[in-house]
C-alpha cells in the first residue's frame, strides 16, 4: 500500500483588483486572447519571460507570467512586490 503524497501548492499572486486582465497564448498582446480573468482573481507564476513592453497598473514591463500551459498576463498587473524576476525563466 502506497503512503501519501505530499504536493505542495504552487504561491498565487493577486491579480489588481480594479481590472479584468486578458491572458494571451503568448508573452504579447499580439498573441491570441485566451480568456480574460474575472475582478479579485490571483494566479500562480509558473515562469516568466520578456515579451512586449505593455504599461499596467503596477508598472511599464516586457515581463509576462506563464499562470498555465499556454497563458500569460502582463507582470505590470499581477502583484509580486518586485519590478524583476519572482520565478525562473520559461524555456
Amino acid at each position: 500500500m502506497a503512503g501519501p503524497v505530499e504536493t505542495l501548492a504552487a504561491k498565487r499572486y493577486a491579480v489588481h483588483p480594479d481590472y479584468r486582465v486578458n491572458v494571451r497564448s503568448g508573452p504579447g498582446t499580439n498573441y491570441q486572447l485566451v480568456k480574460v480573468l474575472p475582478y479579485g482573481a490571483s494566479v500562480p507564476i509558473n515562469c516568466q519571460k520578456p515579451g512586449e513592453w505593455v504599461t499596467g497598473p503596477y508598472g511599464t514591463t516586457n515581463l509576462w507570467d506563464n499562470i498555465a500551459n499556454g497563458q500569460f498576463v502582463l507582470d505590470a498587473y499581477v502583484y509580486t512586490g518586485s519590478s524583476g524576476y519572482v520565478a525562473e525563466r520559461c524555456a
